[in-house]
């Protein structure tokens, strides 16, 4: 028996700081939308309080704040073009803009790294989203996060999903 065995490996390690940091910016853009709080307020904020941190009792994991930085000042960066294809996703009569906050952040952060993170496999952003997703709605929304994501991955990105067009 090797002592030299790491029960969470360095891709681990890397996986959960992105994931926090993931489930950390869906929180901001949520706060943004909801409080109308300023871009640079809402990073501060985190950046000193939440990630990695301790609040109301609750430990955070570390996340990483890079990551967190990108996807929330993009997302609020690109929103005016984020929208519309969100919108396409959805189902016809359900906008964007009358699903839940919560959800809405969700699904504008996943379409971001979609568009904008070539480097992580489509199909891993789509499932970290809605496993975010699953952190605070029910599955039918979840499902939903998973189908418009899904949608949207293979719109950005047809090539990593072979050739089914």
């Amino acid at each position: 028996m090797s002592g030299s065995r790491n029960p969470e490996s360095k891709d681990e390690r890397k996986a959960n700081r992105r994931g926090a940091a993931r489930l950390a910016a869906v929180q901001a853009l949520y706060q943004m939308d909801i409080a109308g709080t300023d871009l640079n307020e809402i990073l501060a904020e985190f950046e000193s309080h939440w990630l990695g941190g301790e609040v109301e009792g609750d430990k955070y994991l570390p996340a990483d704040a890079n990551l967190f930085r990108d996807i929330v000042r993009g997302v609020v960066a690109d929103q005016r073009r984020l929208d519309p294809a969100i919108d396409q996703a959805l189902t016809k009569g359900w906008p964007l803009k009358r699903v839940e906050a919560l959800v809405r952040a969700v699904l504008r952060a996943g379409a971001f790294e979609l568009e904008s993170r070539k480097d992580i496999p489509a199909r891993v952003i789509v499932s970290e989203y809605v496993d975010v997703a699953n952190a605070f709605v029910d599955r039918d929304e979840t499902g939903m996060v998973n189908a418009v994501l899904d949608m949207l991955a293979r719109a950005a990105r047809a090539g990593e999903f072979g050739a089914s067009r």
